[in-house]
């Protein structure tokens, strides 16, 4: 894709809104549509997330997660729910007890992402009104992650789930189930998993490490958006 076609799709993408009343609650494939991408923000400060995000929200990703292994990661996501657009889907990533769980909720955060599958999470987050995206790495904890009102998966680690795998899953996983890879994805191998079937992915260090600058991050950000298959030439 040359530059002008990649200029031209973000500014479309910096326009989108959601054609549903943001009155109702969207579903997280609204969140995902049109950039089904996840930014994982592994690491980010307080003092520089809201330079980070709002590029990242410019070029059209409407996910936000920040891991909560990150420095006053909770801190964060009360900053930024404060100022990012309603149509900004943010939360925490590492999410592993109820009480974690419910600080994301109390400092306004709607996104819950684990590294594995927990039902008692995936239970109190449908409960909540929040949005669980649990890890699952066999097509057994994906149908318990489903079974209990999970709103996406996350294929954890990616490498343990090979499009091959993703394909097989696909034959008996529910259609409307979104699967995305996480960890390990490249602008250069998302495409052998939407061969597959999945419907976005989680990206970290690919996307953004601690210490970049958000010109850096922006530019991670356009070469992921320049390969996704519907804004290629």
């Amino acid at each position: 894709m040359d530059k002008f076609c990649i200029v031209k799709t973000i500014n479309l993408f910096r326009s989108h809104k959601f054609s549903i009343p943001m009155t109702s609650a969207p579903s997280l494939a609204a969140y995902l549509s049109p950039i089904p991408l996840v930014a994982i923000l592994r690491g980010i400060q307080t003092h520089e997330c809201q330079a980070i995000v709002d590029v990242l929200y410019e070029s059209g990703l409407r996910c936000i997660e920040i891991p909560l292994n990150s420095p006053d990661a909770i801190r964060s996501i009360e900053v930024l729910a404060k100022t990012m657009p309603a149509d900004c889907l943010l939360g925490a990533g590492t999410v592993l007890t109820l009480g974690a769980l419910n600080d994301v909720a109390n400092a306004g955060g709607k996104l819950i992402v684990m590294p594995h599958c927990d039902p008692e999470l995936i239970t109190h987050s449908a409960a909540s009104g929040l949005y669980s995206i649990p890890g699952v790495a066999t097509v057994g904890e994906a149908f318990s992650a489903l079974k209990h009102g999970a709103n996406a998966l996350k294929l954890f680690p990616a490498d343990s789930v090979s499009p091959t795998a993703l394909k097989n899953w696909r034959t008996v996983l529910p259609k409307e189930t979104i699967c995305l890879p996480v960890g390990g994805i490249s602008p250069d191998n998302m495409n052998a998993y939407f061969q597959a079937g999945a419907n976005g992915f989680g990206l970290g260090a690919a996307l953004y490490q601690a210490g970049m600058s958000a010109e850096q991050v922006k530019h991670n950000a356009q070469r992921f958006i320049a390969n996704l298959p519907h804004t290629r030439n």
